[in-house]
């Protein structure tokens, strides 16, 4: 049923599932309520079975674009009543994915707006981090070799480091693995699968790192940041959070949690 006032924020789930409830966990604490009734609405849709795999699709192995079964789902979030939304997966913000949702769900007279989480990532340490000037990255190996996020980071003006190919794999490895990996247990967390992501982000500071982007939604389902608070980590998911919560209720915004506010004039 519609809700009455369309200012609903819509979550596109299911890639994978716990990333979407964390999606909606994260625009739950950057709310500024007192009690239940000042949240905001959310809406999440979660139908992982519909959804083929983002990057067997980029790298062209299945012929079938996920976009078409996305736009679906939002296309039902905008049923729902929501005006806004967001898709907690850095892969799925490839071009020719999120692209093709957004021309498909306007092509049949929806218009919910998806929010690109990579962009609003961007944006956001550019507005708040101006002193930042190496950005290190930890995601899939598909994200990695679209460059997703490094080429708006560079634009942005941000030199950018990556793991080398055997912490890369690391990585990727920590994110997929059916017995510890992130995907398998992301609630919480194995120990091998967080001491796996604490080395990885050490070795981009290493390289030289200011600030280290969580570039995929499992990342931060692994609690890091009260162990590694060298530099600050950017969690994708949070700054969507917080933009979702901005577009259609700005009054509800909390400020920025003290984790990223100490960092922005350090």
């Amino acid at each position: 049923m519609p809700a009455p006032n369309k200012q609903v924020i819509g979550v596109l789930g299911g890639m994978g599932p716990h990333a979407g409830v964390d999606l909606v966990d994260k625009i739950i604490a950057q709310t500024d309520a007192a009690t239940d009734q000042e949240h905001v609405p959310v809406a999440l849709l979660s139908y992982p079975e519909r959804l083929v795999d983002r990057s067997t699709f980029l790298f062209g192995e299945i012929d079938t674009n996920p976009a078409y079964a996305l736009a679906d789902v939002l296309r039902l979030l905008d049923d729902a009543g929501a005006v806004v939304a967001g898709m907690p997966c850095n892969t799925a913000h490839a071009p020719s994915i999120f692209d093709t949702i957004v021309q498909e769900t306007r092509r049949t007279g929806h218009q919910v707006e998806l929010l690109h989480m990579i962009e609003e990532t961007v944006e956001f340490m550019q507005a708040t981090m101006p002193h930042i000037e190496t950005v290190g990255t930890l995601s899939t190996q598909a994200v990695y070799e679209l460059n997703l996020h490094r080429t708006p980071l560079e634009a942005a003006g941000f030199s950018v480091v990556t793991p080398d190919p055997v912490m890369r794999e690391l990585v990727n490895t920590t994110i997929f693995d059916t017995s510890f990996g992130l995907k398998a247990q992301s609630h919480p967390a194995t120990p091998q699968a967080k001491q796996n992501l604490l080395d990885t982000i050490q070795h981009l500071i290493d390289r030289g790192a200011d600030a280290v982007v969580l570039g995929c939604t499992e990342l931060p389902l692994a609690p890091l940041a009260a162990d590694m608070d060298l530099v600050p980590l950017i969690d994708p998911a949070e700054v969507l959070a917080r933009a979702l919560i901005d577009a259609v209720h700005p009054d509800h915004l909390k400020p920025l949690p003290p984790r990223l506010a100490t960092f922005q004039t350090a």
